[in-house]
């Protein structure tokens, strides 16, 4: 892998210098950015794969849900639609995208939306809106948000920060001089305070920006079918894992943590699982002879598992899904004023122009 990079520098060279070309002439004006009379909230990262987005796309839902009429919008990564779509209560992985689906699946009173041009997506939406979360956005600079946050995964900080083909990042590390907000993402919940100190330092703040730490927040499982008993998971339990997203390794940390018989169907992230991929997994797991066995996924896989193609064999495993939360290490409380401050404010000076 080492001398993978070594080869591959060159074309993150020239990858950089044009990022880095295209965010200058937005910068300078020469593309056009554009501002919205309406909050607009980006979360986003600057490495290909999970920094935990969702999670705090969903956090920011919750905070704001019940004061305001809000939308998300999302590219809609491996949707087989094209254009503008919002979701409805039958929306699935398909039409809309995985991570939509599921955030129109757990927040069905508001609207969600997809659409590869934000700015024609945004044109569509402000009208019936209070406030507009756009996910997994920060490189589209097509639209220029009002707040923009900024993840880092807490397990890659200390990687090398280069830019594809040889490394992991999307645009160079300097990009992050663009976020209001930078929270470090999957932190472990016992990170002290000098490392948390030594972090600060070594992400360089520029004065305007503010900097929280995250960790992992697992809920209950919950069955995808009602019908399903509750279950716990123990050192007797097998566990068939099933994942198809950017990085799995904290949730097969966690469940290790209960259990050491995981067997894990591992799959790319927004993968789209195959009747072959789910007659593999139902064959193991009746082929299994454990007396206490248990399908787990993700909430993003179990969108993709609702195709039609799929539903007869998956309505008959006992698959049940872990959702996840975000639970902050420090100034929860700072933060939640901080962008409850904004969008006040930001409605407030619109309103009166």
């Amino acid at each position: 892998m080492k001398y993978l990079r070594l080869l591959l520098f060159p074309f993150s060279l020239i990858y950089g210098i044009i990022i880095m070309m295209r965010n200058w002439c937005y910068d300078a004006g020469l593309f056009q950015s554009r501002q919205f009379e309406l909050p607009v909230i980006s979360v986003g990262n600057l490495e290909v794969g999970g920094a935990g987005k969702s999670p705090m796309t969903e956090y920011l839902i919750r905070l704001f849900k019940n004061d305001y009429k809000l939308a998300t919008l999302s590219r809609g990564y491996g949707r087989k639609t094209k254009g503008y779509q919002t979701a409805t209560a039958t929306a699935n992985a398909t039409k809309i995208g995985d991570e939509p689906a599921q955030f129109k699946h757990k927040f069905p009173d508001i609207t969600v939306a997809v659409c590869e041009k934000r700015v024609d997506g945004i044109e569509q939406l402000k009208a019936g809106h209070d406030l507009i979360i756009l996910d997994d956005a920060y490189q589209h600079r097509a639209v220029k948000p009002g707040l923009s946050i900024l993840l880092f995964d807490y397990n890659s900080l200390n990687n090398p920060h280069l830019v594809l083909p040889a490394g992991n990042y999307r645009e160079p590390f300097s990009g992050r001089w663009r976020a209001d907000i930078i929270i470090i993402s999957k932190c472990p919940e016992l990170l002290s305070i000098d490392e948390q100190a030594a972090i600060t330092a070594n992400m360089s703040l520029l004065p305007y920006q503010q900097l929280f730490f995250t960790a992992i927040a697992y809920q209950p499982l919950q069955a995808m079918d009602n019908n399903l008993p509750a279950i716990n998971i123990d050192a007797d339990t097998t566990v068939f894992l099933l994942t198809g997203i950017a990085n799995a390794n904290p949730l097969v940390t966690y469940i290790k943590k209960h259990t050491s018989h995981v067997i894990h169907h591992n799959y790319p992230d927004h993968h789209c699982f195959s009747l072959k991929n789910i007659t593999k997994l139902a064959d193991e797991f009746t082929a299994c002879t454990s007396q206490k066995k248990v399908i787990i996924t993700t909430e993003k896989d179990a969108q993709r598992l609702g195709e039609q193609q799929l539903l007869p064999l998956v309505k008959k495993l006992p698959i049940m899904v872990i959702p996840i939360g975000v639970k902050f290490l420090n100034q929860q409380q700072q933060f939640d004023q901080f962008v409850i401050e904004y969008v006040r404010k930001y409605r407030e000076h619109n309103q009166i122009h």
